[in-house]
This record gives C-alpha cells, structure tokens and sequence, in this order.
C-alpha cells in the first residue's frame, strides 16, 4: 500500500487535486461474464492490462493527483475497477455490497483499507457497487439503479451522507454502471456540469437529467460503446479513452484539456478510466 507525492503540473492551472485509490492489474484476466463485455473464451493480456494501467497512473502523477495504490488480491480479477471498492465523501466510507458473487469479497478489503488511512467505515446493508454508481456533482450525488445497485442503497446513501440523492434507471445492459453512461465534469460543489449518454437510461431519468442539466454534452452512443464516458475529470482536465474522438472534440469546445489513455485490455472486463479510480474525499 503506496502513496507518491506527485509534483503539480503546469498543465493543471486551476483544477482541483484529486486524490484517488488505484490497484495494479496484476491478477487481471476474464474468467467470468457478469458483463455483456466479458468473454471468457477469448485470450486477455495481464502484462498489457498492467502496461496500459500504468499510463493511467502516470498520467495522474503528471496532472499532480495524489495516488495512493492498495494491493491486489489473487483470485480477485476485477479488483483493478477500484470505483466500485465503495463510495467516499466528508470523511466517510461506505462500502460496497457487491451482486454477485465473484467480487464480494473485494468489498471487505477496500473497506478495511479505507478505514485504515482515516475514513469512518458504514458497512452497507443494501447491494451497492460505490462509485461505479454513486457520483458526487455539485450538490447532489447521482445514483444509478436497474443492474448492479438496489434503489434500497440510494435510502441508504441519504441516511449515511444526509445529501440529496438523485435516483437514474439505467436500461442498457451494456452500461451496466453509472459511471459508464455519466461523466461528472465538475468535482463535488462545483456547478455541476456532466456529460451522458441520454439512450442508457428510461425516460423519467433523462427527463430528470435533461431539467437538472440543460447544458450538458450528449455523448454518441459510439463513444459511449467504448467506455469513452467512463472518464476521470478534475474540473479542467479530463482523462477519457484513447478511442472517444468525438468525446474529445466536445470536450475541447468547452474549454477542458482531454488526456487520452489506452485501456483496451481492461475494457475486455468492463471497465475503462473511472473504473480504474476511486475518489477519496474528505
């Protein structure tokens, strides 16, 4: 368990300076389908999953992110999608209840984690997948329900944080998680920008979506359909699949500075940018 002091990029200007969690792909490989992306009959590359998880990594450095690393686990793939490890916010960790069964126990070691470097721990009593569906943007924490995460955690989440708590279907199998249908633009008590995919969720929800965020970027389902939306923001930079260039090109004519990575290989699990990172709060 490692933390690097990075040095601030010039390149940050007035962004914010995240810290995230991250775990090394070490044990990456598909060896289930609990996702319309995985395959279990196709090969994967453990030592591409780790070189390209590792650009992620250094770009964060570069930005001057604060990364802290926890170990990975053998027997546990998908603890490289470190999002959905639990939820962080005002000094409080609440901790992810995994569907199924091959990840549960990835739950209990980030808590444990978590608590270990100053967070207040909430076992959660609901099924929650954290981050990969639970988004802090401006004033109000975005909840995705309809595959992985019970609309029960959502009560849950409004009793542990005592915020607003805003509830979205997803109806897309393919965009199983919040995280790969939003990206948040702006970090937690900014002005609450985002991006989406408006087809990845039911009507009421894009309804929701469309009144609390008129000015938002529609993304194209084909950026969307390589997790380009799965994406990490500090306010000005946003890191975003390599493959997202349309993505990119809204991006830029908003005035934020893409940084694209290549994380093709972890993509054979389901995950992409934002999997990869957990936001730490306090």
């Amino acid at each position: 368990m490692t933390m690097i002091e990075p040095e601030l990029s010039s390149s940050v200007g007035t962004a914010t300076r995240p810290t995230v969690l991250m775990c090394r792909p070490d044990h990456f490989t598909v060896r289930y389908r609990i996702n319309p992306w995985m395959h279990p009959q196709l090969p994967t590359d453990t030592g591409l999953a780790v070189r390209q998880w590792e650009q992620l990594y250094r770009t964060y450095l570069d930005l001057g992110y604060q990364v802290h690393l926890i170990d990975p686990a053998p027997g546990l793939p998908d603890m490289v999608y470190a999002a959905n490890g639990g939820f962080t916010m005002d000094g409080i960790a609440y901790g992810a209840r995994f569907q199924y069964p091959q990840r549960a126990p990835e739950g209990p070691l980030y808590l444990e984690w978590l608590a270990a470097h100053g967070f207040r721990p909430h076992q959660a009593v609901e099924v929650n997948e954290g981050e990969g569906d639970f988004l802090p943007v401006g004033d109000v924490i975005l909840a995705g329900t309809g595959f992985r995460s019970s609309l029960a955690s959502h009560d849950e989440l409004r009793a542990v944080f005592g915020r607003e708590v805003l509830s979205l279907r997803l109806v897309d199998p393919r965009f199983y998680h919040l995280d790969t249908a939003v990206a948040v633009l702006q970090p937690a008590g900014g002005p609450g920008a985002i991006a989406y995919l408006p087809q990845a969720f039911d009507e009421a929800s894009r309804t929701v979506l469309a009144e609390r965020f008129p000015e938002a970027i529609h993304v194209g389902v084909e950026d969307a359909g390589v997790l380009g939306l799965n994406s990490f923001s500090d306010g000005h930079n946003v890191v975003i699949a390599a493959a997202a260039k349309d993505f990119e090109r809204q991006l830029r004519d908003r005035g934020y500075v893409p940084h694209p990575v290549d994380l093709s290989e972890l993509l054979l699990g389901g995950g992409g940018v934002k999997c990869c990172t957990l936001e730490l709060r306090k």
